[in-house]
């Protein structure tokens, strides 16, 4: 499964590129045809873009069955595909709910692939308060709620103990307040062979983490409005800095193949096999190291924060949303509410549990944005694991929940992150300097965000 992480991380790069879709205008509500709490649906339900194939998913798909048992479910298991979506509903065959990253909602939403959720939610009861405000605002647009959310993901930083030792780096010295400072940390922690990269120092995650960099010196890249905000001057510089971190490790080329082969899901990872010393990365990643502790990783983490010091993380997620042409939208309604309910996820976490005493490791957090569900999950389950290094990355993940911020939603949203990647990815290159590149990139972002407005 080599480089999967790296592309979770850009869960959305299938659709970056989103153009108009024939018979995609409609701004009905799946509402009227969502029936109400107490209706009971039938017939097939027809699911796209989720895998779900682990337990976590496996127990919330037997718990809808178990609801609702006159339904067919029929899973089109693989990640959300962007083209397969948008070709299903302009050729009539849309299915009938679909699981795509929140920071798309928006653009889906305003050109019509996707139904306003507003009446679903009043007609089955669904109670929004139990979801955290972050995400339920990601999938708003112009008032109206057009996804259902679930999971949520933060990002701390993950140290590999075994590159500090060698070096004589103090864990204190992990941190994104004082960028001078962080960059002689990660030229200390990085090391070279024959002139190429042997070990990371510190790896700022470009392209994907520019958003958080952005952030990380005080600017959001999308405006509450949803107007792009690619080349605000502190945009500029946060780019210019993470460059300069990887031109100081290698530079690019040499630093991006050294990562590539990075076997991030295996147990001889990046950080057993001391390829690496630290990185931010999000909260999924610590329960796919629990396998590496026996290869002898020794984890310790520090929060990622502004340049003031304040916690901070972006944010991203899943949600269910309604596509224009759902043959079985109070279905679709139902499975939405049962799939993000409080019992559900208490479901989910037992069989989670079920999973960590068969593999005799420990639980290390279920981040499902609903905040309910959150709360009584970790008091119940979450207890020190005697390993106090993964307790602390549980500790900065559950602290960073309520500090984390999504991308502003937008109605040209994926636009958006297709200009502003592309425009990372020509300056890692060195094809055009950060200002040129950003510049380019919000000509063009604001032109799709002129349009989407429009429509």
């Amino acid at each position: 499964m080599r480089n999967k992480g790296w592309a979770l991380a850009g869960l959305a790069a299938g659709a970056l590129v989103v153009t108009s879709c024939a018979g995609v205008g409609s701004k009905d509500d799946a509402g009227g045809k969502a029936g109400s709490a107490g209706s009971t649906p039938t017939g097939t339900l027809n699911v796209m873009g989720f895998s779900g194939e682990d337990e976590v998913a496996q127990s919330r798909i037997a718990a809808f069955k178990a609801a609702y048992p006159s339904v067919t479910v029929k899973n089109n298991k693989g990640d959300f595909d962007a083209q397969q979506f948008l070709t299903a509903v302009s050729s009539g065959n849309a299915p009938d709910v679909v699981y795509m990253a929140r920071n798309l909602v928006g653009t889906y939403a305003a050109k019509g692939a996707i139904l306003p959720l507003d009446d679903c939610i009043k007609n089955n009861d669904i109670d929004t308060g139990q979801y955290r405000e972050a995400a339920l605002n990601e999938v708003k647009l112009k008032d109206k709620t057009y996804g259902i959310p679930e999971f949520y993901t933060v990002t701390v930083n993950l140290i590999n103990s075994t590159a500090l030792a060698s070096t004589g780096v103090q864990t204190a010295d992990i941190q994104t307040t004082d960028w001078d400072k962080l960059e002689q940390t990660a030229k200390k922690l990085y090391k070279a062979k024959n002139g190429r990269p042997a070990r990371i120092g510190y790896d700022p995650r470009m392209p994907d983490f520019f958003p958080l960099w952005a952030l990380n010196n005080g600017v959001e890249l999308i405006k509450p409005g949803g107007e792009p905000n690619l080349n605000d001057p502190k945009a500029v510089e946060a780019l210019t800095y993470a460059i300069k971190l990887v031109n100081d490790q290698g530079g690019w080329s040499n630093f991006k193949t050294f990562r590539d082969t990075f076997d991030i899901f295996g147990e001889k990872n990046q950080f057993t096999q001391d390829q690496l010393a630290v990185m931010p990365i999000e909260n999924w990643y610590l329960n796919v190291l629990l396998d590496s502790r026996r290869n002898g990783l020794k984890l310790q983490s520090t929060m990622f924060t502004d340049r003031q010091g304040k916690p901070i993380s972006t944010l991203g997620g899943s949600a269910w949303v309604v596509p224009k042409g759902a043959k079985n939208p109070d279905a679709a309604c139902k499975w939405a509410k049962t799939l993000t309910a409080v019992d559900t996820w208490q479901k989910a976490a037992e069989a989670r549990m079920q999973t960590v005493a068969k593999d005799k490791t420990f639980f290390t957090g279920l981040f499902t944005g609903n905040k309910v569900a959150d709360e009584q999950i970790k008091a119940k389950y979450l207890k020190p694991s005697g390993d106090p290094g993964f307790d602390q990355a549980i500790s900065n993940y559950y602290a960073s929940l309520d500090v984390a911020k999504p991308l502003n939603p937008s109605p040209a949203g994926a636009e958006i992150e297709a200009a502003w990647k592309n425009a990372v990815g020509k300056a890692l290159g060195g094809k055009a300097t950060p200002q040129a590149a950003l510049d380019a990139a919000q000509t063009e972002a604001k032109a799709a965000f002129d349009k989407a407005s429009q429509g």
